[in-house]
């Protein structure tokens, strides 16, 4: 796999030696918090008055306590958030979901209202500014209230209101958040989790609007939904395959994160959360799902990668060793690692152990993020710190990292 010719530093063996020095970045994994006027807008008229809309409310408490679950309680009185109400859910926002702007001690889970957060949270205009500031030439964000790959409306109670509010969500995100960005905001799309059928007629008609990017879940079973070895998602596949729409897994889109025990802090949790990508890619290594479907590319958003080297080793240990009674003598010819090197891309903002183990992971399977406005972000100094990172590396090495696996991997045609 070789990057295409980029713009930027010439493709030496040079090392950049200052942040100007990088090429601009392409960032796989950054958010989107949903403006208040998006289903208001964007659903059709019949569906407006139940679909999700923005109300401001006082909070009471707030406890996170997995996944996407918060206890919480509302009161007139205290300090007031924007919210969205969909059924019998009321999604607060909070800061520390939308902490760009505010210091590394004030990125707090409290609420927050739109005029409390950066207006690059939620306005596509104000997004590119802050993508100037960063050295940020092109960005993929994922969805908040709807989360990472639109739980919140396969598990709502009327399904015809959930596509449509499906539907809205991705025609604001091709055509309002990304649509006036000369292609600088990469569409990424949802679908209707509860029907495969839905789901590949909106993975088709994304496609023919010019979307090629879709949220998928990395363990759909802990949504209760069919495992990938069932045989139910391959029309899904097949889907995405034949419109090379590249499938997204973030950490969480399987609304749980790996965690020790309910009192452990939310720290340890954070400190685990590659758990589930790792999972998943053990999931696809053997399932076969990747022999049937050669031409599927795969992204693990945020997941970091410096558990990656062991875990190839790992399954090809098992392959060689164990396939026969393991059940996968007849559904996956070839060692595992094959199926990674050839269809799976990996993402990190900070992972010098990944760095350090780059032969493994392999230089043309490492994308990069800024995680735009969570906690995590690197946001201004996205290019100091992976030059911090990355400058003992040849400028050919950084350019594949921070852009051109990512050009490749999304099929993307930007200029100088």
């Amino acid at each position: 796999m070789t990057a295409p010719e980029m713009t930027g530093t010439e493709m030496t063996g040079t090392e950049p030696r200052t942040a100007a020095d990088l090429p601009l970045i392409v960032s796989v994994d950054d958010h989107v918090v949903e403006p208040a006027h998006l289903w208001q807008t964007w659903l059709p008229d019949r569906f407006k008055e139940r679909g999700p809309r923005a109300e401001r409310r006082g909070i009471g408490a707030m406890k996170h306590i997995g996944g996407g679950a918060y206890e919480q309680s509302f009161d007139d009185n205290g300090p007031q958030a924007d919210c969205w109400v969909y059924e019998d859910l009321v999604y607060i926002n909070k800061r520390h979901v939308a902490a760009v702007g505010f210091e590394r001690d004030e990125m707090e889970m409290v609420p927050i209202t739109y005029e409390e957060m950066r207006p690059g949270c939620y306005d596509p205009k104000a997004r590119l500014a802050d993508m100037d500031v960063n050295h940020v030439e092109a960005s993929l964000s994922f969805p908040t209230f709807p989360r990472f790959c639109g739980q919140t409306f396969s598990e709502g109670t009327d399904k015809e209101l959930g596509l449509a509010c499906v539907e809205a969500y991705n025609d604001w995100m091709i055509e309002e958040w990304c649509g006036d960005s000369g292609g600088r905001l990469v569409p990424l799309t949802l679908i209707p989790l509860w029907d495969v059928d839905l789901a590949v007629a909106e993975v088709e008609r994304c496609a023919a609007k010019g979307s090629h990017a879709v949220c998928f879940s990395e363990i759909p079973p802990h949504l209760g939904l069919p495992s990938i070895h069932s045989g139910y998602w391959d029309p899904f596949f097949a889907a995405c395959q034949s419109t090379s729409t590249v499938i997204n897994m973030h950490i969480g889109s399987s609304s749980r994160m790996p965690a020790t025990s309910a009192d452990a802090p939310v720290a340890v949790a954070a400190t685990l959360s590659f758990g589930n990508a790792m999972a998943s890619m053990a999931d696809f290594l053997f399932s076969g799902v990747l022999v049937r479907f050669p031409e599927i590319t795969l992204a693990y958003s945020e997941g970091q990668m410096g558990w990656i080297p062991y875990i190839l080793e790992r399954a090809d240990d098992v392959w060689r060793e164990h396939r026969a009674w393991g059940g996968v003598k007849d559904i996956v010819p070839d060692p595992p690692s094959t199926y990674y090197y050839k269809s799976m891309y990996a993402c990190f903002f900070r992972d010098r152990h990944g760095l350090d183990s780059l032969d493994k992971v392999g230089e043309d399977n490492v994308t990069f993020e800024t995680d735009y406005p969570h906690t995590d972000s690197t946001w201004p100094n996205t290019a100091a710190i992976a030059l911090d990172m990355m400058g003992h590396l040849p400028s050919a090495t950084v350019r594949k990292i921070v852009r051109g696996n990512a050009i490749r991997m999304l099929g993307l045609d930007l200029e100088a």
